[in-house]
């Protein structure tokens, strides 16, 4: 009873010291631990994908949703505010709140909600092909970004040194989506856009899930899962602008 006491508080003491932990060079813990901890936020990460997999299909499917975003009402107009500003809204107390269980869970499911309803407009004037197409595009980059990340993980590679010019590049990205709000650029212009943002976001899938490996602590399962979950949704949206233009 004690141990398992002990265990509920403590991940380290539920999982001796292991060999092999030159596995994963840059592994700050034990094996055991590490995976333990990578497995759980892939779960959480699935469920949240799935979850908006669930609300944006209902957006898109349900008539009458999504004939009250179609209709240009002030209600609409608001209601497309509201769904733009909600996830900022949501993600500051689920930052703040991050090692709080189970109100941790609660924001993060709302937030997903949030952003799910975002995702589902963002379809709401796509093709269906279009969308799925840019689904199977998202999900083979993902898989096989992911997969090279655990590659090169394991042989010594680190990622770290692309987080100064990811950020910079979201903030050169940022200042263009201003400037095409403010100029519409056409077709070519989101085609740039969309081209631009999918690398970006791919660089973000390598450089997350590297520190998903090696740097985020046992208790920061929510910021691990949150990364990598909008990384997936911004990779998908630029992907599905891209066809979009192209589409015309």
């Amino acid at each position: 009873m004690g141990k398992h006491g002990k265990c509920s508080h403590d991940a380290e003491a539920c999982y001796p010291p292991a060999p092999g932990g030159d596995m994963y060079p840059y592994m700050m813990e034990s094996p055991q631990i590490r995976w333990a901890f990578i497995r759980k936020v892939y779960v959480i990460v699935l469920l949240q994908l799935l979850l908006t997999v669930a609300v944006a299909a209902a957006v898109n499917h349900v008539a009458a949703i999504g004939a009250f975003f179609r209709s240009r009402t002030l209600a609409s107009l608001g209601a497309w505010i509201a769904v733009v500003l909600a996830p900022f809204v949501v993600m500051i107390p689920m930052i703040c709140l991050r090692k709080r269980h189970p109100i941790n869970l609660v924001l993060l499911t709302l937030f997903t909600i949030c952003m799910s309803f975002s995702v589902g407009l963002s379809c709401l004037t796509a093709k269906g092909v279009i969308v799925l197409e840019a689904a199977a595009m998202t999900l083979v980059v993902v898989v096989g970004l992911t997969a090279y990340t655990f590659w090169a993980a394991k042989r010594g590679h680190d990622f770290e040194f692309l987080g100064p010019f990811l950020v910079a590049a979201s903030l050169i990205l940022i200042v263009f989506l201003v400037m095409r709000m403010l100029f519409p650029m056409g077709k070519t212009g989101t085609l740039v856009y969309g081209c631009i943002a999918a690398l970006i976001f791919s660089g973000f899938i390598i450089y997350d899930t590297d520190n998903l490996i090696k740097r985020f602590s046992y208790d920061e399962y929510i910021v691990a899962a949150i990364e990598l979950y909008l990384d997936i949704i911004n990779l998908f949206q630029a992907i599905l602008s891209v066809l979009e233009a192209i589409d015309g």
